[in-house]
């Protein structure tokens, strides 16, 4: 056997692919499978983002772009930054990513390292783990609780700072809980972030303007107090149902305290990736400039699933579920059927032909929960939950 290094045997995986793999595997074999599992909006991109990106093409955009995007990709991005946020930021702290996760890959590269501690959410994104785990620094949960609405606590955030940390991820509206932490709650982290100046924040806004019953995303670009070592994640994937062009944006600190983390991106990219190519990225910009009609039909589809999905769970004894105020996913409790959710997601798929995830691929907080998604039509959502009742009595 070859010798690798002990870091590649620390790193996780994002289930939802496994599942999505076995669920393909199962429609081959001729099963009706319902996926609810994989984050990924149903949607086409919008044709006006395609056409740019063709038109790119025939207009003989086939060659390298600079490492850190396009300059009119990085305005794009701008631009909408102070039209979501009301914060202008400077081209030069954007990157054009290749989707993103990139960005946390390089903000926790950046950090982590043995005898270092970074805190992540709990139910949270795999991968934040994953990555902290990789550098060898101490991941540190930061628990993510059903009676706070799924909402993160300034408090108990602020209490597991010590001065081994480094990094504190956030992520609202949040994957997978649907949760999106109020302003008031955001004021007082940044408030009590004072004590700690030498704590970097990466937020992960990648949902931002996925939230419902007149919920308001707040940006932490929104605190200048933290802007000079806060790295906002964000991206197309989402948003205009880009997932698969790879597309992803961050936002990097400004000052002389964070400044020089731009730059280390930049070598990063370099070395990695070297650059995004050249048609999503005009494809980017179209999305960001041209019309926001398909995204409002987007989000109202996902609105209208969502009542459906949490009127029928609730419905089914031994699952409650409250109400998610942003992204496309629901997290059920599942507890009182008396099962372990891992094993209850398995045999839902392998049964009853519904794909879900495991609380537990999310965190260790995550158990006695399930992950739905319902970036799925509302036909297919019922099909699924009166499957679910059905397997369940």
């Amino acid at each position: 056997m070859l010798h690798t290094i002990a870091a590649f045997d620390r790193l996780g995986e994002e289930n939802a692919f496994a599942v999505l793999a076995r669920a393909t595997a199962l429609a081959h074999e001729g099963r009706d499978i319902v996926n609810l599992g994989i984050g990924q909006p149903d949607f086409r991109t919008p044709d006006h983002i395609v056409e740019a990106a063709i038109k790119a093409l025939r207009d003989g955009h086939h060659g390298y772009t600079p490492a850190n995007g396009l300059l009119a990709t990085r305005e794009a991005v701008v631009r909408r930054t102070l039209a979501t946020t009301g914060v202008e930021v400077s081209p030069e702290s954007v990157m054009i990513l290749p989707g993103g996760k990139p960005t946390m890959f390089a903000a926790i590269l950046m950090f982590g390292e043995p005898g270092a501690e970074i805190l992540y959410p709990d139910p949270g994104f795999p991968i934040y783990r994953s990555m902290i785990e990789f550098t060898g620094a101490r991941p540190v949960p930061v628990p993510i609780r059903e009676e706070n609405g799924f909402a993160f606590s300034a408090e108990e955030t602020l209490s597991l700072i010590t001065p081994r940390t480094r990094l504190l991820i956030l992520n609202s509206p949040a994957n997978p809980t649907g949760g999106v932490t109020p302003r008031a709650e955001i004021e007082k982290l940044v408030k009590g972030l004072e004590k700690h100046p030498d704590v970097a924040i990466l937020s992960d806004e990648i949902y931002d303007v996925m939230t419902y019953d007149g919920e308001k995303h707040t940006s932490l670009l929104q605190f200048p107090e933290i802007r000079d070592r806060l790295i906002v994640l964000n991206g197309w994937s989402k948003t205009w149902a880009m997932t698969g062009w790879r597309m992803g944006w961050s936002i990097w600190p400004n000052g002389e305290k964070g400044a020089h983390l731009y730059d280390k991106v930049r070598k990063l990219a370099v070395n990695c990736w070297s650059c995004v190519n050249a048609p999503s990225q005009y494809a980017g910009i179209a999305a960001i400039d041209g019309p926001q009609d398909e995204v409002e039909k987007m989000m109202a589809a996902f609105d209208r699933r969502r009542r459906i999905v949490v009127e029928g769970l609730n419905a089914i004894p031994g699952i409650s579920c409250v109400t998610p105020k942003g992204a496309f996913y629901a997290f059920p409790n599942v507890s009182a059927t008396g099962r372990k959710a891992k094993e209850l997601a398995s045999a839902l798929l392998e049964e009853a032909g519904v794909a879900l995830i495991g609380g537990p691929d999310f965190g260790v907080l995550g158990e006695g929960y399930m992950r739905l998604s319902y970036a799925n039509s509302e036909e297919n959502i019922l099909r699924a939950l009166e499957r679910i009742e059905a397997f369940l009595a």
